[in-house]
């Protein structure tokens, strides 16, 4: 797993920052305060500071180059430890800005190097420590220094390890929403591909097929018959207008045409059925249908009575529309030559290239409901589907 690197702008760094640079300048104030006081005007006091304004100038530079490993940013804390180490010679007093500077090269340096950096820090606290004593022993003087660099340098890497833990994670979780955004994306486009496509072989493909089959018939009778095929032609036009109509509205996603046009899924079923030259019936007592139901059994009759006009070879067909208690069922019939439903499963079967059953089975399955097949061959069709009352929620 890579890891974004550590920048001055991570989340868990900035609040650590300030207080180590208040820390810094009110230890590096209190150690000048306490030489002035302990040491009136001496030799060496303009030497120190001067060497105090040196170090607070220098560090204030520490924030505009960043934390980075650069080149400028090492030469910027080496000189800054030179110039501390000349203080702490100078004046042992200055020796707990070293706290600070522990923190500062751990986040600027390599672990090795940082590690070498607080070992030395803390050497010289421990100098200045024994030289303050004037030559008393304690124990403390000695074992203090390197327990509170320890703990300091602990603290701080423990803290880093679970910054870059956490910066991984938000690296991973942006990835992860991404990748799950992307997938989205790909599941709508291959969604709306299958709803063009059904809305394409239940409306246009059918019409033109329609279309198709009157204008061949215009042409046969066309000098035998002029007002027969005038008729077909009109017809053609007619159906070709419904297309334009139903291109309109699949683009927009609305409802098909028969059910824009007012009175609902009952007579847009009964204007489709005498089209077709269908028989229409309704069964039971009507009840409310949702939109998305209605036109999904709309489409689902208009699909099936493509196939029995296109493929059956029937002499009649009938379509019953039940209302039942808990869910509402299209029947639709013929008496044509029949089929093997199991050879149907191919997609090639019947000509209806994959379109035709299987987009009548995903809109009834869209909507929890289900789609039957019973047939033989010689024995003609009666396609179910039916639909919960209660449908599912998309």
């Amino acid at each position: 797993m890579t890891q974004p690197p550590p920048t001055e702008q991570d989340p868990d760094a900035p609040w650590l920052a300030r207080v180590m640079h208040i820390a810094f300048f009110l230890l590096l104030g209190a150690s000048l305060a306490r030489f002035l006081l302990r040491h009136p005007w001496e030799d060496r006091s303009p030497w120190i500071v001067a060497l105090s304004g040196a170090l607070a100038s220098l560090y204030l530079l520490g924030p505009v180059l960043g934390t980075r490993a650069a080149p400028r940013r090492i030469a910027w804390l080496g000189t800054v430890v030179a110039v501390w180490i000349v203080l702490v010679v100078l004046a042992p007093s200055f020796a707990w800005c070293a706290v600070p500077l522990f923190y500062t090269g751990l986040r600027t340096l390599p672990p090795r190097a940082a590690l070498g950096l607080v070992v030395l820090l803390t050497a010289f606290v421990v100098f200045a420590q024994v030289q303050l004593a004037h030559g008393g022993w304690d124990p403390n003087l000695i074992v203090a220094p390197p327990a509170v660099a320890a703990i300091a340098t602990g603290v701080f890497v423990y803290s880093d390890r679970q910054a870059a833990r956490q910066r991984a994670l938000i690296h991973d979780l942006i990835r992860t929403r991404r990748e799950l955004a992307a997938i989205e994306r790909r599941e709508g486009t291959l969604a709306e591909r299958q709803r063009l496509s059904m809305e394409i072989h239940d409306t246009l493909a059918q019409g033109l097929s329609s279309q198709q089959m009157l204008l061949q018939a215009a042409d046969r009778t066309w000098d035998s018959d002029p007002g027969t095929a005038r008729r077909h032609v009109r017809t053609a036009e007619s159906i070709a207008e419904r297309n334009l109509a139903e291109a309109r509205r699949f683009v927009h996603d609305l409802a098909p045409a028969d059910l824009a046009e007012g009175g609902g899924l009952e007579q847009a079923l009964r204007g489709l059925a005498a089209r077709e030259s269908a028989e229409f019936h309704v069964d039971g007592t009507a009840v409310p249908l949702p939109d998305r139901t209605q036109s999904a059994l709309l489409r689902i009759a208009q699909g099936a009575l493509a196939n029995i006009r296109e493929h059956a070879g029937a002499d009649s067909a009938a379509l019953t529309l039940t209302y039942l208690d808990d869910q509402v069922v299209l029947d639709i019939a013929d008496d044509g030559h029949g089929f093997d439903p199991a050879l149907a499963r191919d997609p090639g079967e019947r000509g209806d290239r994959g379109h035709g059953l299987p987009a009548m089975r995903v809109r009834a399955q869209q909507l929890g409901g289900t789609l039957t097949v019973e047939s033989a061959p010689g024995e003609g069709t009666v396609l179910s589907a039916a639909i919960p009352l209660t449908p599912l929620t998309p």
